[in-house]
């Protein structure tokens, strides 16, 4: 197959328009493009009070056609953070907590297990002493019995970034409600979007009735907290990471390998620097009146196609790319085995977050990914000895040597 490299850059115009607001043109900064795009901007208008957008609805999208004033809270909040102890979403719980400590808040963060683990010893765990140095509290334990585990704590604020379903997140709820803490927030996921034929997913999209995160965002809206809000990041990047993202590149690249790429490379998806989900969701604490009732996609506010992002990888790499594309079904491999991303366009766009709690996104791939890549050889992953068995069956069925 022929070799590619190209990192779309795209122009947002929206088949989403109402008569009420404004279409705005967004030309994003100018590289090598292959093809265009199009969303709408909002127009900068706010919800009311009175009414917030999204509360008790889960498939409506919002009416963001009345306006309010939002004005940060100055109080010092105590925040305790549930932390996962797995999985991509633990560096989400950090820079939350490393943001909330220079803003002047007080943080225990809880992660699920036992501080002793083998766990513990992958980042962001191995830096909790960040966070302890900032004035931050760290603990481990049993999120289903977390009042034993915080030892009777009061909370202004609690943060689930661990549990996938009611059973998981309900104790801490449970315990929240009980304990008359001011403001609720769980860390959902944008997957449980369905499947559309209009992208990106904003906020009110249709939603999987039947996913996990759903059914915990819907008994948060029920038990009427004083504030509360959901938060869908998709996949991010980040010092710190430890779910394999653009490292799936970097190990292909470094080695001089192909990079093997579903269908056209033209899908686009979103990788937000875990930066801009830590700010949004800081915003949200100090701004909880504006925050309430509200489910904010939790993601940067561009998108890359697979091509672009192998690009951006070899920059950061300073190495030369070489993709191949393929049919998973011809070459007889699972596409989520074979590929870091779902094989289709998958990326939100953060207009709550935009609307309601004036937050900006800092993600810039090109230098966050720089960043990554040193990590990257820091840790010596560049020269660790990796197996490509899925690739070779890959690179086999298109008769392509697996070595430049």
């Amino acid at each position: 197959m022929a070799t590619s490299s190209s990192f779309s850059t795209f122009s947002l115009l929206s088949q989403r328009t109402s008569p009420r607001l404004p279409t705005i043109t967004c030309s994003l900064s100018p590289l090598p493009s292959v093809s265009s795009f199009s969303q709408s901007l909002l127009s900068s208008q706010f919800l009311s009070l009175s009414q917030p957008m999204n509360k008790y609805n889960f498939s409506k999208r919002p009416n963001l056609s009345s306006k309010f004033n939002v004005v940060a809270s100055a109080d010092k909040k105590k925040v305790l953070i549930v932390n996962t102890n797995s999985g991509g979403h633990a560096v989400i719980g950090f820079y939350f907590a490393k943001e909330l400590l220079a803003s002047g808040h007080e943080v225990t963060v809880l992660t699920v297990g036992e501080e002793g683990s083998d766990k513990m010893k992958k980042p962001p765990f191995s830096r909790f002493s960040e966070l302890v140095s900032a004035g931050g509290k760290t603990i481990w334990g049993d999120p289903s019995e977390v009042e034993k585990v915080v030892g009777g704590a009061a909370f202004d604020v609690v943060l689930d970034n661990n549990g996938k379903d009611l059973d998981a997140v309900k104790p801490v709820i449970d315990w929240a409600k009980s304990a008359n803490v001011s403001q609720f927030l769980f860390i959902s996921s944008a997957g449980i979007y369905k499947t559309s034929d209009e992208v990106p997913h904003v906020e009110g999209d249709p939603v999987k009735e039947d996913a996990g995160h759903v059914t915990v965002e819907k008994y948060i809206a029920s038990l009427s907290f004083p504030s509360w809000a959901t938060f869908r990041p998709q996949y991010m990047t980040g010092s710190g990471n430890n779910k394999d993202c653009e490292e799936w590149f970097f190990d292909r690249i470094v080695r001089n390998r192909p990079v093997p790429i579903p269908g056209s490379g033209m899908q686009l998806t979103s990788i937000s620097h875990v930066r801009d989900l830590s700010s949004m969701l800081t915003l949200a604490v100090e701004k909880p009146d504006a925050a309430n009732g509200n489910i904010f996609n939790c993601v940067c506010d561009r998108a890359v196609t697979f091509n672009g992002l192998a690009k951006l990888c070899a920059q950061a790499a300073g190495s030369e790319l070489n993709i191949v594309y393929y049919d998973p079904k011809e070459a007889g491999v699972d596409a989520k085995k074979a590929f870091p991303f779902r094989n289709m366009h998958f990326y939100a766009e953060p207009r709550a977050a935009k609307e309601i709690l004036g937050w900006k996104s800092t993600t810039n791939l090109p230098e966050d990914l720089k960043e990554r890549f040193a990590e990257y050889v820091r840790i010596g992953r560049d020269k660790k000895e990796l197996k490509f068995e899925v690739d070779d069956k890959i690179l086999n069925s298109l008769k392509v040597p697996a070595s430049v």
